[in-house]
């Protein structure tokens, strides 16, 4: 649904890229923009250099500085501002429309869109999903979680035959008309529960991405979620196809023996897994997931097979840095959760070096015990959540307290024997050190490769210190 924002007054929470890019479209729109943010304007840096001075927009209102919303016809947070930010709550009590940057951009969109969520693997499958439909000769925007914000696309000429979007719980908080032709749930499971008020509110969350389907739209679900039986009874959309590992399905993709085997209205396709070149059950769900989505885009089986042997997987998700010495290391930094180090476990029978921390997101860390007792033989806890990580499953295998990443790696190093696996997967938020697990994955990678380069020098033993 078009809106018109000349001369609406809007309040942006939240300079980040996101709210920039929001404050841009905005500005385009002529709109008038307020921004807020924890930060003090010369804290901002370049982000705000570019917006000083410009007559509609007025920089430097703080986030408890209520007296702003008398003048306000609409609020827009950047994701991650949580829905008891002080701003957000009182807007919400006076009436005020809240709508997500995605919501906003939504109302723009000219191209059909792809929406994907889930606690894990929703990155993954986003970007497979553009390389098969770009392989099948399809033009493909892919964004909104990841790379550009979709704000940012539904501001330019918007040429692509799809939109492709990763869709976090953040930007769906604030939905309404949001309305993907499809859409698809991966998993669920606790995640943000420093953010959300419970496990069903995340939940529920989750599930608005399918609320405004409808005609010719499509669902996708995982048959292995046990709530999705009854979530499908509810939606709106006329197809709903399932992806299952374990099941074989009548309609659908599911795994069998060494294909994947898809099925629909009498037509049966196999895909062979050693043409997928991700690991793990985890990721042929992703795979499942974005097969059923390009067959809907009208690719053929030859083209997604041809795509699949291209895909290698995405930065900081499993991502093999290097071997030192006999050793081997994975960068996982985009594990913020305890299922996320969970599914990494499972690819690596052990012996392994686990790095775990950061800044907890609620989780429960006692599913880990299992795995931990028959494939760790080190756990290496750092950064704010460290103490309390250890109080919940240390011990179980040696456990140590690092203090920080750096110091992490450099106690993996000096413990981890040939043979052994080091795997920084920190079920934990970056927030505490780092700016985002980006910024972790890259440090960490630097500091393999430090090591890689004084072995090649003869420099020994590996300790960073």
């Amino acid at each position: 649904m078009f809106m018109d924002l000349s001369g609406k007054r809007v309040l942006v929470i939240g300079l980040g890229r996101t709210g920039v890019a929001t404050t841009e479209f905005l500005l385009e729109k002529g709109a008038e923009v307020m921004i807020a943010d924890k930060k003090s304007v010369s804290e901002l840096g370049d982000a705000a250099k570019v917006l000083i001075g410009l007559a509609n927009v007025e920089l430097g209102i703080r986030q408890d500085d209520t007296s702003v919303l008398s003048r306000t016809d609409m609020i827009v947070p950047s994701p991650g501002v949580p829905p008891f930010n002080h701003l957000l709550a009182e807007g919400l009590k006076m009436g005020i429309p809240i709508l997500s940057e995605l919501e906003l951009a939504s109302r723009y969109l000219k191209k059909p869109a792809i929406a994907i969520t889930g606690t894990n693997g929703k990155t993954t499958t986003t970007s497979l999903l553009g390389r098969i439909l770009e392989h099948c000769g399809k033009r493909v925007f892919v964004g909104g979680n990841i790379g550009n914000p979709l704000i940012s696309y539904a501001n330019g000429r918007q040429e692509d035959d799809y939109t492709v979007i990763e869709v976090s719980s953040f930007q769906l908080q604030w939905v309404g008309n949001f309305h993907p032709f499809i859409a698809m749930l991966l998993n669920v499971s606790g995640d943000h529960l420093d953010y959300h008020e419970s496990f069903e509110e995340y939940r529920s969350i989750k599930e608005r991405i399918f609320a405004c389907q409808g005609e010719g739209d499509l669902a996708i679900l995982n048959a292995e979620d046990p709530l999705s039986s009854d979530l499908s009874k509810k939606l709106s959309a006329e197809h709903i196809s399932w992806f299952s590992s374990s099941s074989k399905l009548k309609e659908g993709i599911f795994i069998d023996g060494e294909f994947l085997r898809y099925r629909s209205a009498g037509l049966e396709e196999e895909y062979p897994i050693r043409a997928i070149r991700l690991r793990g059950t985890h990721n042929l769900e992703n795979v499942m997931a974005a097969v059923l989505a390009a067959r809907m885009c009208g690719c053929s089986s030859g083209d997604i097979i041809d795509a699949l042997g291209t895909f290698t997987g995405i930065p900081h998700r499993l991502e093999f840095v290097g071997t030192v010495s006999g050793v081997e290391y994975y960068n996982d930094s985009k594990g913020t959760n305890v299922d996320a180090v969970y599914r990494a476990l499972e690819l690596f029978p052990g012996p392994v070096v686990l790095l775990m921390g950061g800044r907890h997101k609620g989780g429960d860390f006692e599913i880990l015990a299992e795995l931990i007792r028959e494939r760790v033989k080190m756990l290496i806890l750092f950064g704010e959540a460290g103490r309390e990580i250890k109080s919940i499953i240390g011990g179980i295998a040696e456990t140590e307290i690092a203090g920080n990443l750096k110091n992490a790696v450099s106690m993996a190093s000096d413990n981890a024997s040939s043979g052994d696996i080091v795997l920084l997967s920190p079920g934990c938020s970056s927030f505490d050190e780092f700016k985002n697990y980006e910024e972790r994955g890259i440090v960490f990678k630097e500091m393999i490769h430090q090591m890689e380069n004084k072995k090649d020098k003869g420099i020994w033993p590996n300790s960073l210190h």
